[in-house]
């Protein structure tokens, strides 16, 4: 570019900003033209950027955060690829897709995220055991939060 500016659209910033409230999500993301904006819960940026690591609960406990760390980086973590609502369950009353100390093969449907009243499923990278599931039905998730984990 000879010296212009890059336009940012205001007004746009701001109905995704109302968008992000409304719908209670943490960041969207939109690109056009090999140009980039994300709009995140107490920022805007107009380029892609590394994230913050989320801030530390008031209940935070060591043991469980050294736990944590030892699971997101375990071979069978299946780590949340969007910001949602996780539902274990296929509709409200019916059986989980999974359970604790249950099999699965890779590519089945280990629960669904909703997100942006879509509903995602999400499929066992590998075969194995359910070690252990992380999250609770009905309950947020964040991106690159682990689920739960495949022994």
């Amino acid at each position: 570019m000879s010296g212009d500016k890059f336009p940012v659209d205001v007004d746009a910033i701001r109905e995704l900003a109302e968008l992000l409230d409304e719908t209670g999500l943490t960041e969207i993301e939109l690109e056009d033209s090999g140009r980039r904006l994300r709009v995140a819960r107490g920022s805007v940026t107009v380029a892609a950027a590394p994230m913050a690591a989320p801030a530390a609960p008031a209940h935070f406990d060591s043991a469980s955060a050294t736990s944590e760390a030892a699971e997101s980086s375990h071979p069978g973590a299946v780590k949340s690829p969007m910001v949602g609502t996780a539902y274990l369950c296929p509709e409200p009353g019916a059986a989980p897709y999974v359970k604790s100390g249950g099999s699965v093969t890779e590519g089945d449907t280990v629960l669904i995220i909703e997100a942006m009243k879509v509903m995602n499923p999400i499929r066992a990278p590998r075969s194995g055991t359910i070690s252990r599931v992380m999250i609770e039905n009905g309950g947020p998730v964040e991106f690159g939060q682990v689920l739960m984990v495949i022994d």
